[in-house]
């Protein structure tokens, strides 16, 4: 994977999570505790509906800040080394995962 396509691939997923941020912000609304509109299974539904929104608006965030911190990896010209031992990572990994930040070896350790 060249530079460009990494950068475009990248740009493109923060796009979508950005789609999906719109799309799951109902979700993450406080639920209302009315006894009169809602009734007690239908608001523990409502906020255990909730609670997995706002879960995955955090994964969003983390996955967020690896591709903005993989974006200026490429900037600086420090895409494809690893961030510890400063080897290559392996084109197979970036591949499968352009935000990949360290090489195999270091990830295990």
């Amino acid at each position: 994977m060249d530079l460009g396509d990494a950068k475009r691939l990248l740009n493109e997923e923060l796009k979508a999570l950005e789609r999906e941020d719109t799309l799951g912000a109902d979700d993450q609304k406080t639920v209302t505790l009315d006894q009169q509109s809602v009734g007690r299974l239908s608001r523990m539904d409502a906020m255990q509906r909730q609670a997995m929104a706002q879960a995955t608006a955090r994964r969003r965030a983390g996955r967020r800040q690896r591709i903005i911190a993989a974006l200026k990896r490429i900037e600086d010209n420090e895409f494809g080394y690893c961030q510890d031992c400063g080897e290559n990572i392996a084109a197979g990994r970036i591949a499968l995962d352009p935000t990949v930040s360290l090489c195999l070896s270091c990830a295990k350790g």
